[in-house]
């Protein structure tokens, strides 16, 4: 399993880069994990629009899904101009009915319902669901293939029950939208801190912080979560290609 981060600030992008966005590949098949602002234009750089086969969402706030619309446009322009455009297949949740909606377009884009109490087939990949908290309903994801887990907390404050839903990971993809001292709580937001306390007690074998704040030194997000935590821990970054 590969992942590639496409975007990872919270909130909106940064100058030339993007907000969520992360892009999954095993056996040929190629998942994107949310659709942030500037996610369709660095997308591109690691795989043509219409060779994706699907694309799940954590949530609907908009640095999570501004992209969907031109992903729609581009999958139509693309059609247009004579490329084979098969229906693209969107998972996400049915909590906001009028964001879910929103995902269908013509005959190539379809929303796809998740019921996040159950597990996911998607080529490879199964997928389980953990509700996070956040101020809307949003869902963690632990995404496995072959003998391989990637567990993304998408949006969240601290909880208890990511320790056994991340326990042995091989890399978890964690929120640290705040430093350490910082109270993340009423944000929905976890600190650098409680990310790192999270990756020991769950043994995850690597950690690697995104979807991160527009203040303060991004690096001390990384020194704050060594400190709890003794595996290996990064940055995610525009083009951060690991593989699992």
């Amino acid at each position: 399993m590969k992942l590639t981060v496409i975007g990872h600030w919270g909130g909106y992008p940064k100058a030339n880069e993007a907000s969520s966005g992360y892009l999954v590949e095993h056996e040929g098949f190629c998942i994107l994990i949310d659709c942030g602002s500037g996610v369709l234009s660095f997308l591109q750089s690691h795989i043509q629009v219409q060779d994706l086969d699907a694309c799940i969402l954590s949530h609907y706030h908009p640095d999570h899904i501004a992209d969907i619309g031109v992903l729609q446009h581009a999958l139509l322009i693309q059609r247009v101009i004579g490329n084979n455009v098969q229906t693209l297949p969107v998972y996400a949740h049915t909590e906001d009915a009028q964001g879910f909606q929103s995902l269908q377009y013509k005959d190539l884009m379809e929303g796809v319902a998740y019921n996040p109490k159950q597990s996911l087939e998607v080529g490879p990949f199964t997928i389980t669901f953990l509700k996070t908290k956040h101020p809307v309903p949003c869902y963690a994801m632990r995404i496995q293939a072959g003998d391989k887990v990637l567990v993304y907390t998408a949006d969240t404050s601290y909880l208890e029950e990511f320790i056994l839903f991340s326990k042995d990971a091989d890399l978890l993809l964690c929120e640290s939208n705040l430093y350490g001292g910082m109270d993340a709580t009423a944000a929905g937001h976890m600190t650098s801190v409680e990310a790192g306390r999270l990756a020991r007690q769950a043994n995850v074998a690597k950690l690697v912080l995104t979807h991160l704040p527009h203040f303060g030194d991004i690096e001390d997000l990384k020194k704050e979560a060594e400190a709890e935590f003794s595996g290996q821990v990064m940055l995610a970054s525009k083009d951060l290609v690991l593989q699992l």
